[in-house]
């Protein structure tokens, strides 16, 4: 399916830019940001980012045959403009080009015949906006976010995606400090609007947990007119931001109160079945992946496709079609006997929470060995929920805790306060972690790994995998 093409005219008018020469009659067949995956006939956005500067990459593109390129108005001094004109490149300059780029999605999505659902929340995201694009998906021609594309570059990459074919995106919208979701939803104009939840989430970045609700509460002032907002009725946080829209109110959860709610819940150890109750209907559904949480992630999705008009089945099909994002709530056997439960994609206070339950759950009357990075991104906070964790960790009756990070001695003395035995307990790098886990796993463990994106505690996972294959 072919992009909407671009005009110069096209990309004047969505970003108010100045046309400092070209030719008129070009046109392109997209935008890219990427100088190493652009093509001929796309428009190059020059994006100045945290190590990257695009002007500097601009002559590269130009001279690999690029005739489109947009800049920031105060880089063009020192930019080679005049050898750009003699080769009929069409340039312009706007005042910030991270800002013009979002206004060129907003234009997109406003010509596409597309309608827009967009999900926020401190939780589940991702693995939400992956099921609820599965169940949209059953009927409609849907474009979906591609991994966490959820801020002011990624969100507009991917409406800039849009073809004329699609009828519904299902996006994202992540924060890290105010203003950033209602920038987002500025730029999507949400038909319906979904918060999954409020918790400890980036409060280094908003301050508080009154913080985090201001933020994600944000994204009501965007949603368009006769929009449909959907809630989690088992979260007081976000039920509480009802008061706060005129339009239409759909609930979703395990409580009385949601309109699409979850029945009769159960795992194992690698799926989790609840009863879909919608109004006049329901299904059996069984999601293939494990976690009790995971069913408020599929009731969030299931409540986007009774919106919509999905009926019960094909609500059911998207989600049991769904498979876990990699690093979330991933569970693989390496070998040897022993079970990994792989969440190292992010972590937080209430996803390692949850974690630590499933990890409970799952194991049963075996062992379970907790290995934990550090949760980023909780400014002043972060040694008490680190200890927090800690205490939680011990409560769950594991038989190790692995801990790497800053806060690895809050972790530490948080599973102490519980009286969990030092000796259980170690603190360490990630290869001083793996060398004295894998000599003493023995068969039948449930190992948990988890951490925050930047503690790559992936590296873990990998490691065990070499460890088992050996």
């Amino acid at each position: 399916m072919a992009r909407i093409p671009w005009t110069i005219d096209d990309i004047v008018s969505a970003t108010g830019g100045r046309l400092l020469f070209g030719n008129t009659v070009y046109r392109f067949s997209g935008i890219a940001i990427d100088s190493r995956r652009i093509a001929p006939d796309e428009l190059f956005v020059c994006i100045r980012g945290d190590v990257h500067d695009g002007h500097s990459f601009a002559e590269a593109v130009i001279r690999e045959g690029v005739k489109g390129i947009l800049i920031n108005e105060h880089n063009a001094e020192s930019l080679p403009l005049n050898r750009w004109k003699e080769k009929q490149v069409a340039c312009i300059a706007v005042d910030d080009t991270t800002r013009a780029l979002g206004n060129l999605a907003a234009y997109n999505r406003n010509r596409a015949r597309v309608s827009v659902i967009a999900i926020t929340g401190s939780n589940g995201k991702t693995t939400t906006r992956k099921m609820t694009a599965n169940v949209v998906s059953r009927r409609f021609d849907t474009l979906a976010a591609k991994g966490s594309f959820n801020n002011e570059i990624g969100l507009p990459l991917t409406l800039l995606s849009l073809t004329a074919d699609h009828r519904w995106a299902v996006l994202e919208l992540g924060m890290n400090h105010p203003g950033e979701i209602r920038r987002l939803g500025e730029i999507c104009r949400p038909d319906i609007g979904m918060i999954t939840n409020i918790g400890p989430a980036h409060l280094e970045g908003v301050g508080s947990i009154e913080g985090v609700t201001e933020a994600k509460a944000e994204l009501l002032e965007t949603i368009v007119t006769g929009g449909t907002v959907i809630l989690n009725a088992d979260d007081k946080r976000v039920s509480g931001l009802a008061a706060r829209t005129q339009n239409r109110i759909l609930y979703f959860g395990l409580s009385k109160q949601a309109t699409v709610r979850g029945l009769d819940v159960s795992a194992n150890d690698h799926t989790v079945a609840f009863t879909l109750s919608l109004p006049g209907e329901t299904a059996s559904v069984r999601l293939q992946t494990p976690g009790l949480f995971m069913v408020s992630n599929a009731l969030a999705a299931a409540a986007v496709g009774h919106c919509i008009g999905l009926t019960a089945r094909e609500i059911k099909a998207g989600l049991e079609a769904f498979k876990p994002v990699q690093g979330r709530m991933t569970i693989f056997s390496p070998g040897k006997g022993i079970h990994v439960i792989d969440d190292t994609y992010n972590a937080n206070p209430e996803s390692m929470a949850a974690a630590i339950r499933s990890l409970q759950s799952l194991r049963g009357d075996r062992r379970g060995i907790m290995v934990a990075g550090d949760m980023l991104e909780l400014g002043k906070t972060a040694e008490q929920l680190h200890r927090n964790i800690g205490a939680m960790a011990a409560r769950s009756g594991i038989a190790r805790l692995y801990i790497t990070g800053a806060y690895a001695e809050s972790v530490a003395a948080g599973a102490k306060d519980q009286d969990m035995d030092h000796r259980r307990i170690f603190v360490g790098t990630r290869e001083e972690i793996l060398e004295d886990l894998t000599g003493r796993l023995r068969t039948g463990d449930w190992v948990l790994i988890k951490g925050s994106r930047g503690m790559r505690m992936e590296k873990v996972v990998e490691g065990l995998k070499a460890w088992a294959n050996n």
